[in-house]
């Protein structure tokens, strides 16, 4: 799979990041984590938005995911609800196993959440879900060639058709079809501020989607999500995360499906003029699959989430979501941008 999969990397979909020493990397994200935590707490700032891998073979195994640290707000709900909508291709053939994700896929959240006292509060998540033949392809395709980027799984198939198929050796083949709006898997979680930087969050996911087979984990799944928020000036703020995550494996990929997972994340949000930010957040997860012979599935995923924030008025931040353009609790409008694979 050229330019895709690269053997010489371990992750999905390397062509679209820059080519950076993972380990230098790591030094300098230790050493902005452990000065940053020697620095004292500041007052309150506007960090990153949450992020979910929204691909179905991620989203439908592994409930861990970069969750902010959350400001208090005490003594009554915040609401936020969020709308995602991605365009998906993966292209993956070899001669003994065949995996293909050609869709465009609508995520839509509500999420509330109360504080129990300055330290401790709980969340709810609930969403609807989408996959559909699409109208993307056209504009992604003019849109790739103007950026230079050339994106061979594209070229393999005709515009605005669905296909989430997968063959593995001596397995027959899954099918799944495209749907419109089901429910999604609920979200339950239960979060602690350790410290004013420092905050950790118990999650639990219910098997409630009504979509097709393949569109929601079939089982809970439990997560463990770690956040630190560092105000390195007045400027710029840094968070990064540490998740592990469990989710028994469940259907026809079961043998082949990994059930503990490790997430880590490392950003940055710079308000650069007035009440507009730019940010930039890594998101690194272990791999969902094993054996299946498939770099697409067996890799370790590599995500860049990136864009553009402006805060309407002051205001403490509360949970954001990317999406295209949408308010975030009535107070942020979010302009993200990424690779559209």
């Amino acid at each position: 799979m050229q330019p895709t999969y690269r053997p010489a990397l371990a992750f999905v979909k390397p062509v679209y990041l820059v080519r950076v020493s993972l380990r230098a990397l790591g030094r300098r994200m230790l050493c902005v984590l452990l000065a940053g935590l020697a620095l004292p707490a500041s007052g309150r700032a506007q960090g990153l938005p949450s992020y979910a891998p929204i691909n179905l073979v991620a989203a439908s195994r592994s409930g861990v995911y970069f969750q902010p640290y959350q400001e208090p707000r005490p003594g009554r709900w915040t609401a936020s609800l969020s709308l995602d909508y991605a365009n998906t291709i993966e292209y993956n053939q070899i001669p003994a196993a065949s995996y293909a994700l050609d869709s465009e896929i609508l995520r839509l959240r509500l999420r509330a959440a109360r504080d129990l006292d300055r330290r401790a509060f709980v969340q709810l998540d609930t969403e609807l879900g989408g996959a559909y033949d699409g109208f993307l392809d056209g504009f992604l395709d003019w849109y790739h060639r103007l950026l230079g980027i050339d994106i061979e799984e594209r070229k393999k198939r005709p515009r605005d058709a669905f296909l989430y198929e997968i063959t593995l050796p001596r397995e027959a083949t899954i099918e799944r079809r495209a749907s419109d709006l089901f429910l999604g898997d609920l979200r339950a979680s239960l979060g602690i501020r350790l410290t004013p930087k420092l905050q950790t969050l118990l999650s639990i996911t219910l098997p409630t989607t009504t979509g097709p087979a393949g569109y929601g984990r079939g089982v809970l799944s439990a997560s463990l999500l770690n956040s630190v928020r560092l105000v390195l000036n007045p400027r710029v703020v840094y968070e990064g995360s540490l998740g592990l995550g469990y989710t028994p494996s469940h259907g026809p990929l079961a043998p082949v499906e990994r059930t503990v997972f490790v997430a880590a994340s490392s950003g940055l949000r710079y308000r650069f003029w007035g009440r507009q930010s730019l940010y930039a957040n890594l998101f690194l997860h272990s791999p969902y699959y094993h054996g299946t012979t498939l770099p697409g599935l067996d890799r370790r995923d590599m995500d860049l989430d990136f864009g553009w924030l402006l805060a309407t008025r002051p205001s403490p931040p509360s949970g954001l979501r990317r999406t295209g353009i949408a308010p975030c609790s009535g107070r942020e409008t979010l302009c993200s941008w990424g690779p559209a694979g």
